[in-house]
């Protein structure tokens, strides 16, 4: 029995998951969440993601003086709020802030050492907005810094270990013979979300359909990859391209998403995209809120309520 075209499709996003996963669209704000002030005043104002409508929080190991917070230009947040005793700082950006605009932030510090002030680049980004910023202004304890060094060994382990399965990867088959494979090696079950997601009233895009897969190995009980298929319509008398695409899971936590293809969606017409992830990283837990967005510009698109099946692998 030949595999559902679900399963072909799940195929044919791990066949191309390799390339897509090697050219990820490059964000112009920082990927770290910890900025060391006292290694030395960093070259310029450092450049922080922040998203339409979703808290940044900046934690700071020394108290701010009071009131003594500026923004450059001033009117683009919804709202800002000092924490308690002055040790944090959270901004919310308006709902309508833009891929790519940039607000100038700058903090003055209550004891007046050096460095007296710290300034950053909030940076309009449709999907990857930081939910925490640590500021480091004191030398930080030996503990700490050994903690980590520790969690970026672990993480150049995982990149390393994902290259070399995606490298092993582009052996398997593509297309229908890759389908094929799969069913051989696990199970690849699907599930029509489209009556169950939430979609908002903002999309540049229609939803025509909608559908979630996930792949389970034989002898697992957790999936193995996952991704999501979506048909969709372009309103706009422009093309609309997927540049990104991520997932954020119930308890807030944020990965990006391989993609496929990468064609756009002429002006006024339709098409389809594939999006997923796989290894630990697919493990989430949904429901799941899914966003896309362009390279540049403010047209997103986003789903809520998305699930994925639960497959239970085939033989021991």
């Amino acid at each position: 029995m030949l595999p559902s075209p679900g399963a072909v499709l799940v195929a044919a996003l791990l066949a191309g998951a390799a390339q897509a996963a090697e050219s990820p669209p490059v964000p112009r704000c920082a990927a770290t969440a910890r900025f060391d002030l006292a290694a030395g005043a960093p070259e310029g104002a450092p450049e922080v993601c922040v998203s339409a409508d979703e808290p940044t929080t900046f934690v700071f190991d020394s108290r701010l003086a009071e009131g003594a917070v500026e923004f450059q230009p001033e009117g683009r947040l919804a709202d800002w709020a000092p924490g308690k005793e002055g040790l944090s700082l959270t901004v919310i950006p308006k709902g309508d802030y833009l891929p790519g605009e940039r607000i100038k932030v700058t903090v003055r510090f209550a004891d007046g050492a050096a460095p007296a002030t710290a300034s950053f680049w909030l940076v309009g980004h449709a999907a990857r907005g930081m939910r925490r910023v640590e500021v480091f202004r004191k030398p930080r304890p030996p503990d700490v810094c050994e903690k980590e060094r520790d969690e970026a060994q672990a993480e150049a382990r995982q990149c390393q270990e994902d290259k070399a399965r995606l490298l092993a990867e582009r052996g398997e088959p593509g297309g229908l013979m890759g389908a094929v494979w799969l069913e051989g090696a696990g199970f690849v079950s699907s599930r029509d979300i489209r009556s169950k997601v939430r979609k908002q009233p903002t999309n540049a895009l229609g939803l025509d359909d909608a559908w979630s897969y996930s792949y389970t190995r034989k002898g697992e009980t957790h999936p193995a990859s996952v991704a999501v298929r979506l048909s969709l319509t372009n309103p706009s008398a422009e093309p609309w391209t997927l540049a990104g695409a991520a997932l954020v899971d119930s308890a807030g936590e944020q990965v990006e998403l391989a993609r496929w293809p990468l064609a756009p969606i002429p002006a006024n017409g339709a098409g389809a995209v594939v999006v997923g992830i796989k290894g630990e990283r697919a493990q989430l837990g949904c429901p799941c809120t899914l966003k896309l967005w362009e390279a540049q510009g403010p047209r997103t698109f986003t789903l809520g309520n998305v699930t994925f099946p639960e497959g239970k692998a085939k033989g021991p």
